[in-house]
């Protein structure tokens, strides 16, 4: 694209430039306030049901492809997946087509004016015709196609998971073909590119660079071997005979010459940056993003040199950066397109919320209840519920809010990736990182805060490929983080409760993703914070591998597991009082004096035999992890998801 075209993008959302503390969109429901009147919402077993509308609303986008004039982007993680052309002259969306299958997608490309859309949920491949508008499914390959290439013949190659698949499909033909996994027993084709003659494919849990001869098959990897501890080579961009791969988790670049590819030179724009998101070349330059700072930078190849250029907002998540005429450097970040300005090291931006494409409900990950506000997690935001007005708003955060906790008048929240810890005000203002779990984890769990020690016990899941979970203790008056990697042998952490300084702690045998168990079954822990040590450990249900949540109610221990199982534990006399079926994951907490769970289907009350009572069920909940609910403070309330809406239900 030339300087012309992309003309000057002429705002940023405030939030990029704020830190990414502004609200994203606005969304009007119906009016909540407290307590509610008495024809309000519908009935259940227990008591009113109110609905709030869409729990999280997002624009969330992770791809972007340049045709023609319009440049090309779709939104991830809402149904239907909506293709959209951004003008970049005008700085709005000129048109959208939806998608008929899919929750989202992380691949894109184009052959002449043709666009290729690969999808996840299930992992179809589109074409769109850009001159017409119209969608044709022209393959399926399997249930998620992480990435796609166009050869310079036109072909189009993919890359798969959860079976690390290569595949190609002729547009010529219509044929596709399969290449097999690219490494047996990985998970990952995580990134892919192609020649002629060649598909590369990048690979993880374990990194792998594989060359396959499109005619024959056979394959060669190509990573040379003091690279092969990393976890991924999450990112490949080809451009003549230059292949640069980005490898995970130490943010290492990787450039090859197609000729020599024995003799890669190693790029590391900064030591503390751990991931390479985008990758373009472009003659003699080579531009990547970085994260999680989110800095842009440009490798000079002739003159060996890496430059700086600067960052629109701590971060970024660059999906796709693209360099036109004169150099000009547009790129897409999630739901928003930037442009750099090389005099000034500045960015400006257009929010495609602003541009013309509207959040959509998404599969929110966690809810937790304030007085007077409810928030709900998703994609790049947490969704702010006001009770009183019935209005929601979004609070933009370069992550992923796993846990949400509140603690005093904030509300912690631990963030994948990279297990961070953030704090914000109940009403989203104030946005802050204020820890960091470090020691290889990515993914936070659970969490729950014991005041008895005046800490916050987050649970996390190693990054992907690696061993050993971990419990990390942060201390909300300090900031002091105190992690105990491997507290629980050979497995993860997945839940934890506490009181009096003890912690238990709920395992679940896979480590991480990409990772094959060690141990049989999951086990139940006793962890004593003042101490620093593990009291006792057991399995309380034979089969399980994992303890899902856990929940102490009138001095007993309460957990559930993802073979369905919810048992009564005495933590005196470690001994199972009692089981009972309720379905697979199902979350609990306490509300006056009551211990409630739910499924994605059903609000339950656990009985003092142990026994349950549904009170609210068909909820068909559409959510991204574990089954969402959440007390009101006072009790008089749970909150969880119907669909994809955020319902109250009266206690």
């Amino acid at each position: 694209m030339s300087r012309g075209r992309i003309g000057q993008l002429r705002r940023i959302v405030a939030a990029l430039l704020i830190g990414g503390l502004a609200a994203a969109s606005v969304v009007a429901g119906p009016a909540a306030a407290e307590p509610a009147p008495p024809d309000a919402g519908t009935a259940s077993a227990a008591g009113r049901v109110d609905d709030l509308g869409p729990a999280s609303e997002v624009t969330s986008t992770g791809v972007a492809e340049p045709v023609g004039d319009l440049v090309y982007t779709a939104t991830s993680g809402v149904s239907p997946v909506q293709v959209a052309a951004f003008d970049p002259a005008s700085h709005r969306i000129t048109g959208t087509v939806d998608l008929p299958t899919g929750e989202g997608t992380w691949a894109m490309t184009h052959v002449g004016t043709d666009l290729y859309v690969g999808t996840y949920a299930p992992g179809d491949l589109y074409r769109i015709d850009t001159t017409t508008g119209t969608v044709t499914r022209v393959a399926h390959f399997g249930s998620f196609v992480w990435s796609i290439a166009a050869a310079p013949d036109g072909t189009i190659v993919a890359g798969t998971y959860p079976d690390a698949g290569v595949w190609s499909y002729d547009p010529a033909t219509g044929q596709t073909r399969g290449y097999g996994a690219a490494v047996a027993g990985e998970q990952y084709a995580r990134s892919i590119a192609a020649t002629d003659t060649t598909i590369f494919a990048g690979v993880g849990t374990h990194a792998h660079l594989i060359a396959i001869d499109r005619a024959t098959g056979d394959r060669t990897d190509v990573l040379p071997a003091q690279y092969a501890n990393r976890t991924f080579v999450a990112t490949l961009a080809l451009s003549g005979d230059t292949l640069a791969a980005g490898l995970s988790p130490t943010g290492t670049m990787l450039v090859f010459r197609l000729d020599d590819l024995a003799h890669p030179v190693e790029v590391q724009a900064d030591p503390a940056e751990h991931y390479v998101t985008a990758i373009t070349v472009h003659g003699d330059s080579i531009y990547l993003g970085t994260r999680p700072a989110g800095v842009l930078w440009r490798y000079d190849t002739a003159g060996d040199t890496v430059t700086r250029l600067g960052s629109p907002y701590d971060g970024a998540y660059f999906n796709r950066i693209m360099v036109g005429a004169d150099d000009a450097v547009t790129a897409e970040l999630t739901s928003t397109f930037v442009d750099y300005d090389a005099a000034s090291g500045s960015f400006d931006g257009t929010d495609l919320t602003a541009a013309g494409l509207p959040p959509a409900p998404e599969l929110a990950m966690q809810v937790t209840a304030t007085d007077d506000r409810v928030l709900v997690s998703g994609k790049a935001g947490v969704q702010v519920h006001d009770l009183a007005t019935g209005v929601s708003h979004r609070t933009f955060l370069a992550g992923e809010a796993k846990t949400m906790t509140p603690v005093g008048g904030q509300v912690y929240l631990g963030v994948y990736t990279l297990a961070r810890l953030f704090s914000v005000a109940p009403d989203g203002t104030g946005l802050h990182q204020v820890g960091d779990v470090a020691n290889e984890q990515t993914r936070p769990t659970d969490a729950v805060y014991d005041p008895a020690v005046g800490k916050l016990l987050v649970t996390t899941e190693a990054d992907y490929g690696k061993y050993g979970g971990a419990l990390a203790c942060f201390d909300p008056r300090t900031g002091a983080v105190r992690v105990y990697r491997g507290v629980l042998p050979d497995q993860s952490v997945r839940s934890v409760a506490a009181a009096g300084g003890t912690a238990y702690l709920g395992s679940e045998i896979r480590n991480s993703l990409g990772t094959d168990p060690i141990v049989e079954e999951a086990t139940l822990s006793a962890f004593d914070l003042r101490r620093g040590t593990v009291r006792w450990q057991l399995t309380p249900v034979p089969g399980a591998g994992q303890i899902t949540d856990l929940a102490l109610w009138r001095g007993t221990l309460y957990g559930t597991t993802d073979t369905g199982t919810l048992f009564a534990f005495d933590p005196g006399t470690r001994t199972v009082l009692s089981t009972v079926d309720v379905g697979a994951g199902a979350t609990l907490v306490t509300a006056r004096g009551q211990l409630y769970g739910a499924t994605g289907d059903r609000i339950f009350r656990v009985n003092g035999d142990g026994t349950t009572t549904t009170l609210l069920d068909d909820l068909a909940a559409e959510t991204y992890g574990p089954p969402m609910l959440a007390p009101a403070p006072d009790g008089r309330s749970l909150y969880t998801l119907r669909h994809r809406n955020l319902i109250r239900l009266w206690l």
